[in-house]
């Protein structure tokens, strides 16, 4: 009886995603892999940093996404002159009531659009650092929370670089994932212009904030077996010692590799995926599927590689080429694991 209930509310979180997803596609066209890879990092809890062109639907889909789960949606175009105060928040002197009060900034919200983050100063994006690790914001000494599920989606402009600030390593560490978005196809793009010329389509909100905080709990209690965690291990290890793994020919081209907390992002991400597809364990494809993302913006690459033109994309398909994933664990070892 138990596990026929568990079961069913299982199923019906699964529809509930499948729901959003519905939704959000009724005004985004294309990017599946860009939308999915949001929906991961709401499920896991984690922060994406976004590198695309302008024009490719970044901004509509999270504020599409806020509609959808009726989350607070703020967005933040970053420049040079930005301080963090028009972040986070500052105090204000009230003069007519003789006494500060407390202006709390666009950070405070359930999704924040941080457009093109690399041009703001440093000052600004370790501000930022803050409020991704902490989920909160210390202004003159006083903590506030931020809004409750928390994501930030940070984008980048792959091709201008003049005017901008590179991202320290320590921030880039902060970030779930980096997904790459690309242009759409002929068929997708026709959809677009057509949708735009006629009338969009509107989503409607399908789901609540704390439903979705109840997804995320859901999800946290889907089954990864240990050889999935050796293997996530082993990947993130290759990409410091790929020597050790077989990949001889990358150690000239990597300078510093991923830490250990992109072996968690691995996992968290891996089993979000999965509770996507359905499932309530993680399969070693949705590591394999992941993990280029998540590793991509962790490795330093070397001058050399700069050289040779060798990318962080080619680094991490060698390493997982010398890693192979294991066997799919057992579906009896699975339901066991569940019916306990």
């Amino acid at each position: 009886m138990a596990d026929a209930r568990r079961e069913t509310v299982h199923r019906e979180r699964v529809e509930l995603m499948e729901s959003v997803l519905y939704e959000v596609k009724k005004t985004v066209v294309g990017q599946d892999h860009f939308l999915e890879r949001v929906l991961v990092a709401m499920l896991a809890g984690g922060h994406l940093l976004v590198e695309g062109v302008p024009g490719l639907a970044k901004t509509l889909t999270v504020k599409t996404l806020a509609d959808v789960v009726r989350g607070q949606f703020k967005r933040i175009q970053f420049t040079p002159d930005l301080v963090p105060a028009d972040l986070i928040g500052t105090r204000i002197y009230n003069q007519k009531e003789a006494e500060f009060t407390t202006s709390l900034g666009p950070v405070f919200a359930n999704l924040l659009l941080a457009d093109e983050i690399n041009r703001a100063p440093a000052k600004v994006q370790s501000a930022l650092l803050e409020v991704m690790q902490e989920h909160q914001v210390t202004i003159a000494g006083e903590t506030y929370k931020v809004p409750e599920p928390f994501l930030v989606m940070a984008t980048q402009n792959p091709i201008e670089t003049e005017g901008t600030y590179p991202l320290p390593e320590a921030q880039v560490d902060r970030f779930m994932m980096k997904v790459l978005v690309g242009y759409p196809n002929e068929e997708e793009e026709f959809v677009i212009v057509q949708r735009v010329v006629s009338s969009l389509m509107d989503s409607g909100a399908v789901t609540t904030t704390d439903e979705l905080l109840s997804l995320q709990r859901e999800c946290q209690k889907s089954y990864v077996d240990p050889s999935l965690i050796t293997y996530a291990v082993r990947l993130v290890t290759a990409t410091r010692d790929p020597a050790r793994f077989g990949a001889e020919e990358m150690e000239a081209y990597i300078s510093y590799g991923a830490s250990p907390r992109a072996s968690i992002h691995i996992i968290e991400a891996a089993r979000a995926l999965g509770f996507l597809r359905g499932r309530a364990y993680v399969l070693p494809e949705d590591i394999t599927d992941v993990a280029p993302d998540v590793l991509r913006h962790r490795v330093v690459r070397t001058y050399d590689a700069m050289a040779d033109e060798i990318s962080g994309d080619q680094i991490v398909a060698a390493l997982m080429r010398a890693i192979p994933a294991p066997e799919k664990p057992l579906e009896s070892h699975v339901e066991i694991t569940r019916d306990a």
